[in-house]
């Protein structure tokens, strides 16, 4: 299955500056792809040249089928850019705005706008988009990004100035347009969310991709292991080695949390010992401790 974006070894220079260095990378239909990364690491340029903002300085790649800047695919994708700006009118112009210049029209484009706006939870019309507050125009920019119902939705920062209903309201609807078989590339610093929605990631440093590929494997890889045991007597001998991996006692045992590569020897030593093993638990990592590790590794190699 063709992928529905494409970077293919896409390098961006300003003057001297590598902004984005031979990145190749693809999101395939109906998943959601979480494009990560500090700032200043090339996303929103990544970004800019998949839509035909910028041109490219070697490489390139495909949206929907079509080289980058094409215009004719414009129809079919939403973007949602990291600072939405409106002229003036209500939020409903803002959004049939956006409907008309994806060759939409009423009466099918006013229905539209009114369901997001519903959606969303928007005031159709009366106050000035401009002075909404920033949490409201994001909200708005997410309803113009998916008027048009498109098949790929390029999102930068989609959750930022949102409160916590916000972000529930906007994580249901992309979801929801992952389960309609479409397509969402989605930059964010918000990795709570990421972790929530994203089957994928990226992570990108500097201009180069560092990581990429399922979000559960790279969750998975903490190389520690949780051992719950029950029943041990006190000040077991077999396991005086390990009071150094002992985290803590329950109801449920004594916890254990060791490197992978002992987890067989922890547990042969607490059988010895008279003890009854309850769980293990592979730990998982978060995202957020992930991403502060990558940024520390900059040797520019891409690990899938």
């Amino acid at each position: 299955m063709a992928a529905t974006l494409e970077f293919k070894g896409t390098t961006k220079h300003f003057g001297t500056q590598a902004a984005l260095d031979g990145l190749s990378l693809s999101l395939n239909p109906g998943e959601i792809l979480g494009f990560l990364g500090p700032n200043g690491a090339g996303k929103t340029t990544a970004i800019h040249l998949a839509l035909g903002f910028l041109r490219p300085t070697a490489g390139g790649g495909a949206i929907l089928g079509q080289p980058f800047g094409d215009t004719a695919t414009r129809s079919r994708i939403g973007f949602l850019p990291d600072s939405p700006a409106f002229f003036a009118g209500s939020a409903s112009k803002a959004v049939e705005l956006a409907g008309r210049l994806n060759d939409m029209h009423n009466p099918r484009l006013r229905e539209r706008s009114r369901v997001l706006l519903a959606q969303l939870n928007l005031p159709s019309a009366g106050k000035d988009a401009r002075r909404f507050s920033r949490g409201m125009q994001q909200r708005l920019g997410i309803a113009q990004a998916l008027v048009n119902d498109p098949e790929l939705l390029i999102l930068d920062e989609p959750t930022s100035a949102l409160d916590p209903p916000g972000v529930l309201e906007v994580r249901e609807l992309l979801l929801a347009a992952r389960n309609d078989g479409k397509s969402i590339f989605f930059s964010s610093h918000q990795l709570s969310e990421v972790e929530q929605i994203c089957d994928r990631i990226a992570f990108l440093d500097r201009g180069r991709l560092l990581r990429h590929g399922p979000l559960a494997a790279f969750l998975e890889e903490s190389g520690q292991i949780e051992i719950v045991v029950q029943s041990l007597p006190l000040d077991s001998e077999e396991l005086q080695p390990y009071q150094q991996y002992r985290s803590g006692s329950s109801e449920n045992g004594t916890h254990y949390v060791v490197p992978t590569r002992l987890q067989r020897e922890l547990i042969e030593r607490a059988w010895a010992a008279g003890g009854t093993l309850k769980s293990v638990t592979p730990q998982r990592r978060a995202l957020e401790e992930l991403f502060i590790t990558w940024t520390g590794d900059r040797s520019g190699e891409a690990h899938a």
